[in-house]
This record gives structure tokens, sequence and C-alpha cells, in this order.
């Protein structure tokens, strides 16, 4: 019996202890993250472990850094990883095909059309005779909603325009050696090509009203497994909470930036500014509900243009794509 009594004194002075120094009363919640080395997403995480959101949020992060999105999507896949950067429209692909994935809005920052300072290029209707880069292949997202837009005003890019695909890095190279008239690329290498003096023709979140969007429409999001998430739920709303915050702090601190600098590849403070303001454009800051409804429209824009190799079998977003953290939301 006074062995006994001993044991619960012990564990009530342990965690008395643990309150009084303000530690958690448990174990920290564990979740493995697939992040592609060069992405953003290493910047927030960075952010989040230099200002202690982990440990605040009482979250363990296991990292595993990958060169692709190709690859996070396998490790996902596998159930090697429980997070990773993704589209929506990849997510209801897969849950049209089984898979039940769901989404949480990271990112609405968009590529643009880059054009030099000095050219001739004053609107996308230029771009008909030109030479014309595109960062990834034919079904890249950013391309399509381009010439859907254009298609409204009766030209096709595709034919009206000299198209070069190639990696983003490549295309950015090639248009800053001045070998492309102009390029759509993904916007962290539109920021570099900006900050190098180069003029933003169009952005594409600008042409989603006439595509349908009321909004911003957040391309990239979180995407995990949905049991994964009904599980865990707890620990994945500390997560969005923590992200949140890292987000917040990296609005309002130019000092967080400068801290991951050395992260963005950027060159010099022009460039470092040019990203930060870019990102800070493209933080999400609408509810979920709003969100799903534009990416429905874009969904069907998209599925019309990129058929059935971009969306697979479905004709509309499956219901399930966006994760509503509260219920409402």
């Amino acid at each position: 019996m006074a062995h006994k009594v001993m044991r619960v004194l012990g564990r009530t002075l342990a965690l008395a202890m643990m309150l009084a120094l303000g530690m958690p009363a448990h174990a920290a919640d564990i979740i493995r993250l697939a992040v592609q080395k060069t992405g953003t997403f290493s910047w927030e995480l960075a952010t989040i472990r230099e200002a202690g959101l982990d440990k605040e949020a009482n979250l363990a992060l296991e990292v595993t850094e990958l060169a692709s999105p190709e690859a996070g999507k396998i490790a996902l896949r596998a159930g090697n990883a429980d997070i990773m950067l993704s589209d929506w429209l990849w997510v209801s692909r897969e849950r049209a095909l089984g898979a039940k994935l769901t989404f949480y809005p990271y990112s609405s920052a968009l590529g643009a059309v880059m054009v030099p300072a000095a050219s001739p290029i004053k609107t996308l209707a230029d771009l008909k005779g030109r030479k014309l880069g595109v960062g990834g292949g034919p079904i890249d997202k950013s391309w399509l909603l381009l010439q859907a837009r254009m298609k409204q005003d009766g030209i096709d890019l595709k034919s009206d325009a000299t198209i070069a695909y190639g990696a983003p890095p490549l295309i950015a190279a090639k248009t800053l050696d001045g070998e492309m008239d102009a390029s759509l690329n993904f916007w962290n290498f539109c920021a570099q090509l900006e900050a190098k003096g180069f003029r933003r023709l169009a952005g594409i979140e600008e042409i989603l009203p006439k595509l349908g969007a009321k909004g911003a429409v957040s391309a990239v999001g979180y995407v995990f497994d949905e049991s994964w998430a009904a599980s865990h739920r707890d620990a994945v709303a500390r997560f969005i909470a923590m992200t949140r915050k890292a987000k917040q702090l990296l609005v309002t601190s130019d000092a967080a930036w400068d801290k991951i600098a050395p992260l963005t590849g950027a060159t010099d403070p022009a460039m470092l500014k040019t990203y930060r303001d870019r990102y800070r454009d493209g933080i999400p800051r609408r509810n979920i509900s709003d969100e799903e409804a534009d990416a429905r429209v874009l969904y069907r824009v998209l599925a019309e243009i990129g058929g059935r190799d971009l969306v697979g079998p479905a004709a509309e977003l499956d219901p399930g794509t966006f994760y509503h953290a509260v219920p409402g939301d």
C-alpha cells in the first residue's frame, strides 16, 4: 500500500513540475512531413522552428527532404509521410481513383507571364506570333488557365504562338538569356525575373475572375489522408494553427525573412524583397467554403481544356477534396 501511495505521489509531483516549467503533460504528437528541399515549405518550417512554434503546438515534426513533388506523392501514398504539399486538382483526381486524400490551403501564389522591361508586348493578345516558354508540361495548370482565358478572346495560344516547354529553372534561365519573348513560370521563378527588371505582363490570379472565380484561389495546400486526419484531428488542428502563426510572422516581420534568406536562394536584397512580397500576397485569407466553391468552378474549366489526362475520370471536383478543420468553415 505504501509503495502504491509513493507511486501516485511521484506521478503527481512530476506532473506539477512539468506544469510549473511550462512543459506539456504528454509526449508531443509526431507528424511526418515530406518536403521538397528547394520549395517554399522549407521556408515556413524554418520559421516555425526558429520561433519555437512546433514546441508551442506540442508537435514533433519529422521532415524528409525530397528532390521533387512527385517523390512526395510517392511517400504519401506509401504511408511514409503524413503531410506534403500538392494541389487540389491532384487530390480530387486521386479521390476519384480511390485514394481518400484531402487538402487544406497553403498558398494562392500563382505564376505570371513575364516579359523583358523594354518588350513591345503590352497585352496578352500580343503573345500571338511570339515564342512563349512554359515552365512545366502541356498540362501545367497555369498554362491551361491562360489558354482558357485567351480562347475567350478567340486566341488559341497553342497554335497562335510558338510554345517551348521545360523545367521551371530551365525556362527561367532561357528567359534571362533572351531566348524567349515571354515566359509563364512558377511564382518564385517569376519573382527572380521581376527582381532582375522583368515586367509582369499578367499574373494568373488576375485572369481567374474572367474564368468565374470570385477571389484568390489556393492552388497549393497541405495534403494528407482523411482517415489519418480523423484519427489525429487535434494534432491536425494544432498543425494548421501553427502554420498560420508562422505565416503571420512572415507577414509582419522582415527580420524573420533575414533568418531564412539562405534557404530562398536570393542573391541580393532586391530578390529577397520580391520573394517576401509575392509570398505575402499568396497567403490564404478566405474561408474554406469560398475557396472550395471557386476551385469547383476552375476545375470545370481545367477539365474541359485538359481532359482526362489532367483530371482523370471525374467531371466535377470531388466533394471531399477540401478539409474543413471547423464545421461550417
